[in-house]
This record gives C-alpha cells, structure tokens and sequence, in this order.
C-alpha cells in the first residue's frame, strides 16, 4: 500500500469531517454519535476515492482497482479512527493508564494497581510525534496543533480517553492517557464498588433534583469526572445541559437517551498566527445566552471561575464542575487564586462572598492503594462539605466526614435537609 497516498487522502477525509463537525456545531445540532461519525466518515472515504479515481483516469494514469480501493479505504478509515499500536491498549477494559516516555518507555497501570512496562506503541519517537499529530487533526470540534510551536496537548480520543502529550520541553516526547472506563455510570453503579455509601447516592440524587451547585475537587486521577458523570446523570432529561471544557471529555451528548438536549463547548486554541482563540471563560458567558437549564465545566483551571461564579448567582443554579484541591476545605482558597489571576482580578474578601453565595456543596474525592487487598487501586467520597454563609471567609460545615468504613458518613446536620427531603432525601430509608 501507498502509506504517503493514505496520508493523503485521511488528510482530505479528515479535513471534510471536521468541517462538517464546525458545521453541526455552527447550526446547534446534536453531534454525532461515534458509530454514526464512522458510517458518515465511511461515506466521505468512498466520496474522496472516486474523486482521486476520476482524477487518475482524467491524468492517463490507471486507478485503482477494486481490491486495492478496498484496502486504501480500510487504511484511510484505521488512519482516522485508530490509534496506531495504542489500539490494543484503549481496548482492554482492565487498563486504566498509558504513560509513554518516548516511542519504546510504555508503562501500563491496570485498574487492579499492577503497573507493567508494555512493548513500544511506535517505531521512532517522530513516529510517535506523527501519530499524536493526526489524533490531534481530527479529535475534538477543531484541529490542534501539536509541533514546535505547540509543544502542548490536551485532547479526548474517540473512545472517550484523555490524553495529554508534550514535546520539546522534554528529552524525548511524551504522552499520557487516562481511560474513561466507565463511560455511561450511575450513581447506583458507585454505591456497587464501595465509592460512596447508598446514603451519599440518595444525597447526591436529591442534591441534583433540587438544583444545588455542587463542585467536586481532588487530585488528579481521583475520579472527579467519573463521579461527575454520575451526578450529571441524575438531572432529568427534559432539561437542556451545556457542557464546557478545554477538551471534550465528559461527554454526556453521547448519550441522548440520557440528555436529549445536550450541547457541548470546547474550547478553542488560536491559530499559528494567534488568531481565533476562544477561551474557557468565553464559552461559559456564552453558554449562558443560549437558554441552559443548567450550565456543566468540566474542570476549572484559570480565569473561568469568576465568570462560572456569576452564572451560579444569576439563576443557572444546579450547575457542576470539577477542581483541583487536596481537601474539601482548601477548594475555597483554590477558587480565590484563580480568581486573582483573572481579569477581574478579585480580591479573596470578594472571591470569599461569590463562593458564598454561589457553592452550595464541594464534594471531595481521593484514591488510595490498598495493599491489603493485593495493591488494588481505591476510589472513595471522604467528605461533603456544605457552604453556610461568609464572614471574611466561607463559613462551611463537613457534613460528611471519613468514618472507619472507608467513605464519607453523616458527620453534621444539613441545614438544607427540609429541602432535600422533599426530593427523596431520608437517610433512614435505604434503597433506590
């Protein structure tokens, strides 16, 4: 097979379904399923080889015969939706991270806590680059630059992964993936695998229904998002959701059985002449004109926090989002930092009062080995903190405390309980 003709054609393939892709975004449609963007990808590799058949015969060249178009369109179809000698690695359901220290450093943590050193994903390390070049052309609403000059990469694979690569910065480049092993879950499905206890899940459910705004924090690899999807999924699904994040990765419009009425924003960077970049704290003021009945970032890292903040003020309550903290308690001060970096430049007294008024509960998150049980990786709730009011600072109460169970239990009272309860919030019933 003609590699440098595949490369051609994927390359005109790929440009086509990323227009169309804008297109559908442009006009507030739903975005492809991943089974339909492959039987539409299917239809414009059929489209393009004609076009290169018609253009062979028009230059006196022979076109390709039956059996070879059938291998170049099953080549252009692996170039846009495989991953190389990763494939392998995204389809085993045990595996849930890939760190890669150049082409042959391949390091394979399993759900279970095993970490294993794996074969190499490619024959060079500019293979490598190669490879995360094209992930990068053709995931997400727009082409992302991976090279020199954009040594940095953020982006969700087609399987619901996450990936980060860099290059430049370091020796040799380097990537990591974070599977998304449980893409459709429920809060049920936690409460199963010891994350939380039935009491939390029945907490969490009625916190939904009764729109509070909720921020989930912990470290990275934690299971913030995961724990997030969970919670999104108990909003009922009359609702219309708006998602925001830097790359696509919560993807809760994949599943319109669930949310119909989903649409989600990414964030975009700017071109190689530093035009059309459209930031996080944009696509959240944007987002609020375009009638959500709740608004979803999925992970607050800068200057979107001010903005998120004033959305949860101004009527968009039971809004959700993730942060980075090492406690339930430190996600206050986490927020006033990133609120003094932002344009608005707020003070923390002022930060403090927006959190306030804003947060309803923050909700914490770890992981743990548990070399008891064979080194087997632990995710749990350990606390649930409830915002109660401000004076100089956010006054808050751990309503859920880590308890010798190994999860968050009932610690203090919730001042909103009349309220919950009146969304099936009983601690003494049990059951779903």
């Amino acid at each position: 097979m003609d590699h440098g003709l595949v490369k051609r054609l994927r390359q005109e393939v790929g440009d086509r379904l990323a227009q169309q892709r804008r297109l559908d975004a442009a006009n507030g449609l739903q975005p492809m399923s991943g089974e339909d963007e492959r039987q539409f990808a299917r239809a414009l590799i059929g489209q393009v080889l004609e076009e290169f058949a018609r253009g062979e015969i028009t230059s006196g060249r022979r076109p390709p015969n039956a059996e070879e178009e059938e291998a170049l369109a099953a080549g252009v179809h692996a170039a846009l939706f495989g991953v190389g000698r990763l494939q392998p690695l995204l389809e085993d359901p045990e595996i849930e991270n890939i760190d890669v220290n150049g082409c042959d450093r391949v390091f394979i943590g399993y759900a279970d806590g095993r970490e294993v050193m794996g074969e190499p994903v490619a024959e060079s390390d500019e293979e490598l680059v190669e490879l995360i070049q094209i992930l990068a052309a053709y995931s997400g609403l727009s082409s992302r630059p991976f090279d020199t000059a954009n040594p940095q990469l953020d982006l969700r694979l087609p399987d619901g992964s996450r990936l980060s690569a860099i290059m430049d910065v370091t020796v040799r480049p380097a990537l990591s993936i974070r599977r998304a092993r449980l893409g459709k879950v429920f809060l049920a499905d936690l409460v199963g695998n010891g994350t939380f206890s039935q009491e939390i899940g029945l907490f969490f459910r009625a916190a939904v229904l009764a729109r509070k705004n909720i921020m989930i924090a912990g470290a990275t690899n934690a299971g913030k998002t995961t724990l997030l999807r969970a919670v999104a999924n108990e909003i009922p699904a009359h609702e219309r959701l708006i998602t925001v994040e830097r790359a696509l990765e919560l993807g809760l419009d994949a599943f319109p059985e669930l949310h119909p009425n989903c649409v989600a924003f990414e964030q975009r960077l700017p071109n190689s002449e530093g035009q059309g970049a459209i930031t996080m704290a944009e696509l959240v003021r944007r987002s609020l004109r375009m009638n959500p009945s709740r608004v979803i970032v999925g992970e607050v890292l800068g200057d979107e926090i001010v903005t998120m903040l004033n959305a949860m003020t101004q009527g968009n309550d039971g809004s959700l989002s993730t942060i980075h903290a090492n406690s339930s308690v430190e996600v206050f001060n986490r927020i006033a930092t990133y609120a003094i970096q932002s344009d608005e430049r707020l003070p923390v007294e002022a930060t403090h009062m927006l959190i306030a008024g804003a947060i309803d509960f923050v909700v914490f998150i770890e992981k743990r080995n548990e070399y008891s049980s064979g080194g087997r990786l632990r995710r749990y709730v350990s606390s649930v903190r409830e915002v109660t009011g401000v004076d100089g600072r956010v006054l808050s109460s751990e309503v859920f405390a880590l308890g010798s169970a190994g999860y968050a239990v009932p610690a203090a009272p919730i001042s909103c309980v009349d309220e919950l309860a009146q969304y099936g919030y009983d601690p003494s019933a049990g059951g779903w």
